[in-house]
């Protein structure tokens, strides 16, 4: 009958902490990224009781204990954001965010971009990830990225980025123009904005004269290119040539080929055959052209996008990723080590973090980054309530075993007295 009052008391302590933890889980039921816990109950050893018959083993259960409280491993529902640094991920993986000395991981995306332009949790933490390699020292955009390559998993960092950050002039090199200028003799203008290495958009002007005489079959053309600035203040070049046509109005050949923009080279491209300037006897077309080139720009801002990159936008309308937000991945999730409802840290049942891989060899996140929202609680409150009145009962019949085993005992030492 003692064993009773010691059973009873387990149940109470093994109910009490399956209430704590699940008081645990209700109370961040929105804690973004927050993972729930089940409580797992084992029995205590058991005493064998012998019997005169002898035909079987009987035994009697001394109390239960906590076994052990396992991560939920569920993903939690997404969560519409109205920041583009607040991330969720659809799938399997931790962010990685920089702690004392190591990594924590975390589910919670709640990253902003401190005064500095770090990558940082709402309470300071750096983001972990690749940076892109492509800022100078001297904060200047080198090359324009559409994707940063993920690393080593060991080589991950802080992503620090430049509050300023400067794109570069990248002076036009080649003109291409279309056009139909007809087969009258009437002067033809087509005009393309050029870039220099200033960063100065200048003018392109081609005017095209019918030779007054015309050696058949086709049609002879003068065509005088001139480049200057936007107002027409300053002329940079001048050059002339010839543009021959055959019956059909197709482009056969031209003497055309480069003119000096404020000291870069354009190469001018009149097209062949049909394709770019016709001679041919349909209502004319107006001219247009195609230019690479672009003036340089300031830093706007960073974003992120679906694909974890960090985007630097400039005021000239371009963009460029800078850096790589990681995902990382583990043997075995459930053996992380809980910091707090919503961070972990690697563990001997963990196993080390690791990239996946795709089918090249090269580091990915394996999983889906959408931006704009973030992963609520996995823990579902349904069940939780359900749970709580189970575990409350349990709790309450516990106690009632301790209260029945005393009066027992209180009425068989009244019948020894």
């Amino acid at each position: 009958m003692t064993q009773a009052f010691y059973s009873g008391i387990s149940g109470l302590q093994t109910n009490s902490t399956g209430i704590n933890v699940l008081a645990d889980n209700l109370s961040n039921i929105n804690t973004p990224g927050y993972k729930g816990y089940n409580v797992e109950f084992a029995s205590l050893f058991e005493k064998n009781v012998s019997t005169s018959a002898g035909s079987q083993n009987n035994s009697v259960g001394v109390g239960a204990r906590v076994q052990t409280s396992s991560m939920l491993q569920s993903n939690g529902s997404l969560i519409l954001s109205d920041r583009s640094t607040d991330l969720a991920v659809d799938g399997n993986g931790w962010f990685g965010v920089q702690g004392n000395g190591k990594p924590i991981y975390t589910r919670d995306g709640s990253f902003t971009f401190d005064a500095n332009a770090d990558l940082v949790t709402t309470d300071g933490y750096h983001v972990l990830g690749t940076m892109g390699g492509n800022i100078s020292a001297d904060n200047v955009l080198t090359s324009v990225l559409n994707e940063v390559k993920l690393g080593d998993v060991t080589s991950q960092k802080k992503l620090r980025f430049p509050k300023s950050l400067t794109f570069p002039p990248v002076p036009t090199t080649k003109a291409k123009f279309l056009a139909n200028i007809g087969v009258d003799a009437v002067d033809r203008t087509i005009s393309a904005n050029v870039v220099d290495a200033q960063s100065n958009k200048n003018e392109l002007k081609l005017t095209f004269t019918k030779d007054t005489v015309q050696t058949p079959p086709g049609s002879q053309w003068s065509v005088q290119a001139t480049i200057t600035n936007k107002d027409g203040s300053t002329t940079y070049d001048t050059k002339k040539g010839k543009v021959i046509f055959d019956s059909k109005g197709a482009l056969v050949s031209t003497t055309l080929t480069t003119i000096n923009n404020n000291g870069n080279p354009v190469k001018i491209n009149l097209g062949t055959g049909f394709d770019g300037i016709t001679s041919i006897n349909r209502p004319v077309v107006p001219g247009s052209s195609l230019t690479d080139g672009t003036i340089g720009g300031d830093l706007r801002g960073y974003a992120i996008n679906k694909n974890a990159e960090v985007i630097a936008t400039f005021t000239n309308g371009r963009q460029s990723s800078v850096g790589k937000i990681a995902l990382f991945h583990f043997r075995n999730e459930q053996g992380l080590e809980r910091l707090s409802g919503t961070r972990f840290q690697q563990s001997s049942n963990s196993g080390n973090p690791t990239f996946f891989k795709d089918a090249s060899g090269q580091n990915i996140i394996g999983a889906n980054v959408v931006n704009f929202k973030l992963e609520g609680s996995n823990y579902d409150l349904t069940h939780g309530l359900t749970e709580l009145i189970i575990l409350q009962r349990a709790y309450g019949a516990s106690a009632k075993s301790i209260t029945a085993a005393d009066q027992m005992m209180q009425k068989a030492l009244k019948m020894g007295v």
